[in-house]
Order: structure tokens, then sequence, then C-alpha cells
């Protein structure tokens, strides 16, 4: 459940937690976001359209492209918002930053919202190349921040992938945001090791690297360089064969705690988890379990094993 000494805060579209302030006066009120993650996170609403003063209902606005420029135009009045949007996304995004935010969930298609794939009017057919405005803002100010559209959410990967990177960049942040220490900084490194090596290998190997020098590099160009190459190597979506190498990985920690039919009978999970018989939560739950009878003290603090509350269910889908 939520933690109130130290919330994680996750900007939202406002229609997306239900409220009617779409531009025909509707909402797009999101189950999982709700419901689920809800209880786990505080939302920051924001409605663009509506706080730079369209009002609801209103006329719709679309993508424009003019020579080579992209405006925010309503089709109908010929009205054109794009100084306004522009102006209040970059005062709005500047607001969010005294947030904290951990994350954004922006609403997919939104010619003010859209991360991607926005139509973009034009001669001849409309493409879907565009940005939304706000989005567009929004990425530039904070691009280590994790961003998703409700829609490509409902793919089980992209959501899981979404999730592990708030509860990881709001772990990083809390790190940095004390007086942190080359120990201390090793130790968030060492727990985040087998996390790393599923998503991006190369990142770990990298951030390794990087923590070998931390004590001759001043510490703001540290933290800057440390927050990029972690949570763009988290952003890398954690395959089945990168998640069986860990976990065989993870097996070998038992090589001389386990007798051959305990061992036999994680090897044949992990193989059911790489054929796809069976989702990733199944092997993690015995490798846990493990954990706990053997006091493996190393994989107990790896964060790979539990990178978000069991309770959101999220790797018993992929």
């Amino acid at each position: 459940m939520k933690d109130r000494e130290n919330p994680i805060r996750i900007g939202v579209s406002s229609c997306l937690l239900g409220a009617k302030v779409r531009f025909d006066g509707g909402h797009k009120k999101d189950d999982f976001l709700v419901n689920t993650f809800g209880e786990w996170v505080d939302w920051v609403p924001v409605c663009p359209e509506v706080e730079v003063g369209m009002g609801t209902p209103r006329e719709s606005v679309r993508l424009v492209r003019e020579g080579g420029d992209v405006r925010m135009v309503a089709p109908k009045s010929g009205k054109d918002w794009s100084e306004a949007m522009r102006a209040y996304s970059a005062q709005r995004v500047e607001k969010l930053a005294a947030a904290e935010l951990s994350g954004y969930v922006l609403k997919k298609d939104s010619p003010s919202c859209g991360m991607e794939r926005v139509k973009l009017y034009g001669e001849g057919m409309p493409t879907k190349s565009g940005r939304g405005v706000f989005a567009e803002a929004l990425l530039a100010r904070f691009p280590n921040l994790p961003v998703e559209e409700e829609g490509r959410l409902c793919d089980p990967r992209l959501r899981d992938n979404f999730v592990e990177r708030v509860f990881a960049y709001q772990r990083l942040r809390r790190f940095f945001s004390d007086r942190w220490t080359v120990g201390g900084l090793v130790a968030f490194h060492t727990a985040h090791k087998l996390q790393l090596m599923a998503h991006a290998p190369k990142s770990y190997e990298t951030l390794g690297r990087l923590v070998a020098r931390a004590k001759g590099l001043p510490r703001e160009e540290f933290r800057q360089s440390y927050e990029t190459e972690f949570m763009q190597g988290l952003k890398v979506i954690a395959t089945t064969h990168r998640n069986t190498n860990v976990l065989h990985h993870i097996l070998g920690y038992f090589k001389k705690l386990l007798d051959g039919e305990a061992r036999a009978e994680l090897l044949a999970l992990i193989e059911d988890y790489r054929r796809g018989l069976v989702p990733l939560i199944v092997p993690i739950t015995l490798i846990k379990h493990l954990v706990r009878l053997h006091s493996v003290g190393y994989l107990a603090g790896q964060v790979y094993l539990e990178p978000h509350p069991k309770e959101l269910m999220l790797r018993n889908h992929v």
C-alpha cells in the first residue's frame, strides 16, 4: 500500500482517472490505474487542454504540419492553440518538477498528451507520426522519467516494465537525495545487479565502471550520469532469454545448498519458464522460498526478486 512517508507521485492525464475533461465532456477512466496501481501511488492529474483554457466540452483540436512546423489547430473554427499550449506546457512541466514525480501516464492519441503515433495532418492522408505538444515538453524536461501511455500498458510486458521503472526511479531518487557515500552507492549498485542484467547487461557493466570512478567525479555530474544509464538500461524490456540467464545465475548460488532433487525441481521450473509454460512468478516464488530457507544474504538483497509489490501480480503475466 501507499508509503505516506515517501509517497510515489505519478503524473497522469486527468481523463484516465475518470475526470470528465474530454472534448466531448466524457472521460477515459482506466481500471488498472484507478483500482490497482492507484493503491500504491499518489496521482498528480493534469489536463493540458482544460488548463490552457479550452473548456469542457470543447471543439476538438488536431496536430497539423505547416512547412517545417507542427501546429495545434481547431479544424472547425481554425483557431490556432499552438503558442498558448507551448507556453503553458513549458510552465507546467516546471511546476511538476517540484512534485518530484516518479513516473507519468499519458493519454494515447491525444494532440496534447500522446507520447507517440499521434495523427499528424497535412497534405493527403494523416500519418501517425506526431507527438502531443505537452508530451513533447514533458519528455524533454524529464528525459529519465518513466513515461507510458495507457494503451501500451495493456501489454503485460510493457506494464511490468513501466511499474518496475517507477519503483526503481523512486529508489534512485531517494538514494541520491541523501548525503550518499561511495559505500552506499556500491550497496545500491550491487542490489540492482540482477535486475539490470535482466534488462541490459551492458548498462550494468557501464554503471560498474562509473561506480569505480565515483570518488574522482563531481557529485552532481556523477549523479546525472548514473541516473541516465540506470534508467535507460531499465527501459530495455527484460526478455525471456535474459530472465532465463539471470535465473540460471541465481541457481549457482544454491550449488552447495540444494540436494539433487531440489536442484532438479528448480531447474525444471526455469526450463518451463523458458519454454513459455509458466510465467516468471513461478520460478521466482520457489527461489524466494529457498533464499529464506537457506538464508542466502546476497540474493535476499537483490531487487530483482521483488522489483514491485507482489500484490500487483505483474509477474503472473510475463
